[in-house]
């Protein structure tokens, strides 16, 4: 598996390496940047970094996450794989519940927790009428309106987002017991492999 990952590794680096790319003038501060070679080694510290990056990024419910995920690596040393890959929890499909479940925990957080919205943004409110939904005739909602305020999804984002990122870190040394070397760092670019 780790012969396959360094595979993969090489290749996306040397296409990305590739003359007609380092050709444009506005990428070059970003490749000279995000092509150091620590920023693509698989060890225990780069992986947790880059891992609790992308968590991060795929909790942020907005376009770019992985360009973001990959700017976060270069600041915090993370791995740009791992980080890209990670942002990929939040696909077409898991976005939509995924961002109900950020609303509710953001509205539990302010109404359970006494957590304050944010006061720019605290009375942005979406008003949606709706009728009654039904499957199979068992009524999922009822008809009438729902507010929905935006701080309580901001909340619930920047939350949930925190917390997994957190969590990259004790999930990533654990996983690395396991491993034959530990998850410490080797150079991933020895011919030999």
């Amino acid at each position: 598996m780790k012969r396959n990952y360094l595979r993969m590794v090489r290749r996306t680096y040397r296409y990305l390496r590739h003359p007609r790319i380092r050709k444009i003038k506005w990428l070059t501060p970003f490749t000279k940047a995000i092509f150091n070679r620590r920023y693509w080694k698989p060890c225990r510290s780069t992986v947790a970094n880059g891992l609790s990056i992308g968590l991060f990024c795929a909790m942020l419910l907005i376009p770019f996450q992985m360009v973001i995920a990959a700017l976060g690596c270069l600041r915090g040393r993370g791995n740009v794989p791992v980080a890209l890959a990670a942002c990929w929890i939040t696909n077409p499909i898991t976005q939509p519940p995924m961002a109900v479940l950020q609303y509710k925990l953001g509205n539990w957080m302010h109404q359970g927790l006494g957590i304050p919205r944010p006061p720019i943004i605290g009375n942005w409110e979406i008003i949606k009428e709706h009728s009654d939904i039904e499957i199979f005739g068992h009524i999922l909602l009822e008809a009438g309106t729902t507010t929905i305020n935006i701080s309580d999804f901001v909340i619930g984002m920047l939350s949930s987002g925190i917390a997994l990122g957190l969590i990259a870190y004790p999930l990533v040394w654990i996983v690395s017991m396991f491993l034959p070397n530990r998850g410490k760092a080797e150079d991933p670019w020895d011919p030999t492999i």
